[in-house]
């Protein structure tokens, strides 16, 4: 396919009454939405935003947030999605790097940008007459509709390229897999800045599927909404789910997921086995901001026969594991690599990919004989010690077997006799917690010598991203 529908018109046409959005504060049909869409369009045209702009975005999750992203795409102009969390260095650096021509902020305490920079206030846009504008009723496929910054764990943050064309066959390969349904309702507890909650946006129009904003990523936030809108998809990382499935309440709580989309790396084997008991439907997945969110999901039948496996390359798209550019035989860790009509065509400024091509991801993993994915850890997260890889993810996931702990970090610490060795953070329970001593002998049963922590740290709280990812390169500021 060359061209994209524009989605939200598409939508528009099939279905306009259908409820599309809901927040705290309102819930709008795909008619509403795209009612202001036009109007908002129309004002940023007056203010001279034009197609092929370089749109900067800095808002946290709302309806606005939506309504701004798809004026953007209605007038053709490149949606640049900011991440709020960031300090303004950061922030402005990206506004810079991505040539950005406007920046639009939900006041003006926000940040000060460059003065080549024109800022709009979404508090004070209505000044600004609606100017008539041309929409885009369709997109090449290659074209590009977002940019999104990784999270820099090595070097400066890049800018990801995403072509309508990525987003299209993202939405489609995962309704291939998990599958529609009429009473389907997503969460978005994820900030749309990243692609985990973006997506499930353009999912919402393309789908024809009513989606749900969350105030915050908190357990007990969250479980207040699946209970009052009867949510049956969404999308965490570990620690939410981990702390939902931690409420005692929660076998009524969550009766209504049809499934619960893990992300953020390899999930401990003990939260699955807890999902599993409390019968909430887990499905490891496996994405990347380059592959416009997740390119493998374990498939609903193999749930339980391949628990902790982030299952097969959707629908499409395609993955094996390499190392030093030759396949790797099963089972045999290496990088994984990855292929498919989702796959960025790479960053802005930088070289980009040839999409016939495999994508280097510079994660690690094997696949099993029945060729389906295990995630086992970040390349840069890796810890070499005395010749020997150790994976951090691994030591976590036992770490968090002991009933006390509920959360966990591994990272390497530099060692004159090993090279590196690891050391862990842990967050325990209550203040009756075990001894660091206890802990080591907890793991002494568990882990091979080389891989149990040299020291393990008791700590309040551990470095996490705006997803909710861990940060495992902060964690030395900890000691």
């Amino acid at each position: 396919m060359n061209q994209i529908p524009n989605f939200l018109l598409e939508r528009v046409r099939l279905t306009p009454n259908r409820i599309a959005v809901v927040s705290d504060q309102e819930e709008i049909t795909f008619k509403e939405l795209h009612e202001r869409v036009i109007q908002l369009a129309g004002r940023f045209h007056s203010c001279g935003i034009e197609k092929g702009k370089h749109v900067s975005v800095l808002m946290n999750n709302s309806i606005e947030f939506i309504v701004t992203v798809y004026a953007i795409h209605y007038i053709g102009a490149i949606a640049i999605l900011l991440n709020t969390r960031l300090s303004e260095d950061e922030i402005s650096y990206q506004i810079q790097n991505s040539d950005s021509n406007f920046l639009i902020v939900e006041n003006e305490n926000f940040i000060a940008p460059p003065s080549t920079v024109r800022v709009l206030e979404m508090n004070n846009i209505q000044q600004f007459e609606v100017k008539p504008v041309v929409i885009r009723e369709y997109f090449n496929h290659d074209e590009i509709a977002t940019m999104m910054y990784t999270s820099g764990t090595t070097g400066f943050p890049k800018a990801v390229l995403q072509s309508y064309g990525n987003h299209w066959s993202s939405a489609i390969a995962s309704v291939l897999n998990l599958g529609l349904d009429q009473s389907d309702v997503w969460l978005v507890c994820l900030p749309m800045f990243h692609v985990g909650g973006l997506s499930t946006v353009y999912k919402s129009a393309i789908y024809g599927m009513k989606i749900v904003l969350a105030e915050k990523a908190e357990a007990g936030i969250v479980l207040n909404y699946i209970n009052q809108y009867k949510i049956t998809i969404l999308s965490v990382v570990t620690k939410v789910l981990n702390d939902l499935l931690n409420f005692e309440d929660i076998n009524k709580g969550l009766s209504s997921i049809r499934a619960a989309l893990l992300g953020g790396g390899p999930a401990p084997l003990p939260l699955l086995q807890k999902a599993q008991e409390r019968n909430v439907p887990v499905y490891q997945t496996y994405g990347m901001t380059e592959t416009c969110s997740q390119i493998a999901t374990l498939s609903p039948e193999f749930m339980l026969s391949k628990i902790g496996s982030a299952g097969k390359a959707l629908f499409g798209c395609s993955l094996e594991i390499r190392e030093n550019d030759k396949k790797s035989s099963p089972g045999v860790v290496g990088e994984i690599v990855v292929k498919g009509p989702n796959v960025s065509k790479g960053y802005y400024k930088l070289q980009t990919n040839d999409t016939s091509e495999f994508f280097y991801t510079g994660d690690l993993g094997y696949v099993d004989e029945d060729g389906f994915l295990f995630v086992v850890d970040r390349r840069s997260d890796l810890i070499i010690s005395g010749g020997e890889n150790i994976y951090p993810a691994e030591i976590e996931s036992i770490l968090l077997s002991h009933p006390d702990l509920i959360e966990a970090g591994v990272t390497g610490r530099e060692d004159p006799t090993w090279g590196k060795v690891p050391i862990a953070f842990v967050i325990a329970k209550s203040k009756n917690h075990p001894s660091e001593q206890e802990m080591i002998e907890f793991c002494q049963k568990k882990l091979a010598k080389f891989k149990i922590p040299k020291e393990i740290h008791f700590v309040s709280s551990l470095p996490r991203n705006a997803a909710n990812k861990l940060v495992r390169r902060e964690l030395h500021k900890l000691l």
